[in-house]
């Protein structure tokens, strides 16, 4: 019986695949990129983008895509296979560094309401090498900024890449006026906890309402609330506990860091908070775990339900953010330490 630490990130491009299959000069040039911004040649990229598609091939992946967030909510992505035609009538799988850290998707509808004019709307995506590409399905995930050809912002990841630099800047600057000059990058953590509610399939499609908004619109409050607390941290019922055991499964291949499920206030209402990581990471993640607790949840024959407030009377979902500042040399900068009155540096970051 295998473990969850057997199975832990298999469907992710993670560190540990990048040094097997990495060359070592490869592997320290990409780390280089990834832990201090530096420039990334084009004969790495093609090195990599080789070592990613063999990989990648290797666990049944037929597409890749440059996975981005525009101002839509929800992630989009373009599957381009990785077949190139062969001179005798077949074909070989291809994947070039160019292709791997440029693509140009249409960005006519992105975004929409006439921001802007049809035909001056080129957009491009561009790899995010610190947030590791992933399998999903038979589809290799590169996550990617998505900027127009002027350098504007066209997603979300591009204003949290944007201001996570601004934020280690200044940063660096104020700690080296306290005498830390070995730091030499200072990185925001987030652990997102995500709530939501789960419903019978067939209930579900029994309401309109929830169909078409993703909340109630109308009708008579439950008999039975939240009013004797009850539900909260309560003994979890045994289909959403097979539900539970099913999503957990799926995140942690793709080294997603579930840790804590439980019932939240409101009846049906549930949570899931991961171990924090990088934000931008985070983010990812988050937008990953919402779109697989509802997967997994049509396996089970229920909906999973992510609208803030879908139902009147009880708790809305919330998302809470554990939000810190952390050193590459380990030191937490919102840890007041054993005399917070006394430490200058954590009031000042404060």
């Amino acid at each position: 019986m295998s473990t969850v630490s057997d199975y832990f990130g298999c469907l992710v491009f993670d560190d540990r695949v990048m040094k097997a299959n990495l060359s070592a000069d490869v592997y320290a040039s990409l780390r280089k990129t990834i832990d201090e911004g530096a420039k990334l040649d084009a004969s790495v990229a093609n090195a990599v983008a080789a070592a990613m598609k063999d990989w990648a091939v290797a666990h049944g992946a037929t597409h890749y895509t440059h996975w981005f967030q525009p101002l839509t909510g929800i992630t989009a992505e373009k599957h381009d296979s990785f077949i190139s035609p062969a001179p005798d009538g077949g074909v070989i799988m291809d994947f070039s560094g160019k292709e791997l850290i440029k693509g140009e998707p249409d960005a006519s509808s992105f975004p929409s309401g006439g921001l802007r004019a049809t035909f001056e709307a080129r957009g491009y995506t561009a790899w995010d090498p610190t947030s590791y590409a992933f399998i999903k399905g038979k589809i290799l995930c590169i996550p990617t900024a998505f900027c127009s050809y002027g350098g504007e912002a066209l997603d979300k990841k591009t204003p949290l890449l944007r201001s996570m630099e601004a934020l280690n800047r200044q940063a660096l600057r104020i700690l080296k006026l306290f005498g830390n000059t070995d730091v030499k990058c200072v990185r925001t953590n987030v652990g997102p906890e995500q709530e939501y509610f789960l419903v019978d399939k067939d209930m579900y499609e029994q309401r309109k309402d929830l169909i078409f908004t993703g909340r109630t619109l109308f009708g008579a409050k439950s008999p039975k609330g939240q009013e004797m607390d009850d539900h909260y941290f309560g003994v979890i019922k045994p289909r959403v506990a097979a539900y539970m055991e099913d999503l957990n499964e799926e995140l942690w291949k793709l080294g997603v860091l579930a840790k804590t499920e439980h019932n939240e206030v409101a009846p049906a209402q549930h949570e899931l908070a991961p171990i924090y990581t990088t934000t931008n990471i985070a983010t990812d993640h988050n937008q990953l775990t919402m779109e697989i607790m509802q997967k997994v949840a049509a396996k089970h024959g229920l909906v999973c339900l992510l609208h803030e407030k879908p139902f009147a009377g009880v708790n809305g979902s919330g998302k809470h953010n554990n939000w810190s500042m952390a050193t590459d040399t380990g030191v937490n900068l919102l840890s007041p330490g054993e005399t917070p009155y006394e430490n200058a540096q954590f009031l000042l970051f404060l």
